[in-house]
């Protein structure tokens, strides 16, 4: 087999990243069988058109994985993330997920996450530097 060359960029394409995106899930579902992965996603959009919060990520296997959630800095503690995760979550419920797994910094929010059923199951200390990141799981009951 030739040797491939290395390429290191800064600023890959989103099809690049979807590409990658698609591979690994072939993988995990040629793996172990469960082939009922979706994106979810959830905007809010301002007057502009712009948007101005969003929730998203991915439902498989019964989980749901938040990969991106933010609200406006000017938009935030008029409740608009809670109403997005409640959303989340119920189309999460939906889809038949039995939890919900995030990352998030100490300086981000897990005060907001925790006070909606959120414990912290995992902490890598000095992630970034001077602070930790956290792995988030809300189990979910079977209705609501």
């Amino acid at each position: 087999m030739p040797t491939s060359e290395l390429v290191i960029t800064t600023e890959p394409t989103p099809g690049q990243i979807q590409y990658l995106e698609d591979r690994i899930y072939e993988f995990n579902s040629t793996a172990t069988g469960i082939t009922d992965g979706e994106w979810l996603a959830i905007f809010v959009r301002d007057e502009a058109d712009r948007i101005a919060a969003g929730i998203c990520g991915n439902t498989w296997g019964g989980c749901f994985e938040i990969r991106q959630f933010w609200v406006e800095e000017v938009r935030r503690k008029q409740g608009l993330g809670t109403r997005l995760l409640e959303a989340a979550e119920h189309e999460a419920r939906r889809r038949g997920c039995r939890q919900i797994l995030l990352m998030t910094f100490t300086f981000q929010a897990p005060a907001l996450y925790a006070k909606h059923g959120f414990e912290v199951v995992a902490v890598v200390d000095d992630h970034p530097r001077g602070h930790k990141n956290l792995l988030l799981r809300k189990r979910l009951g079977e209705s609501s």
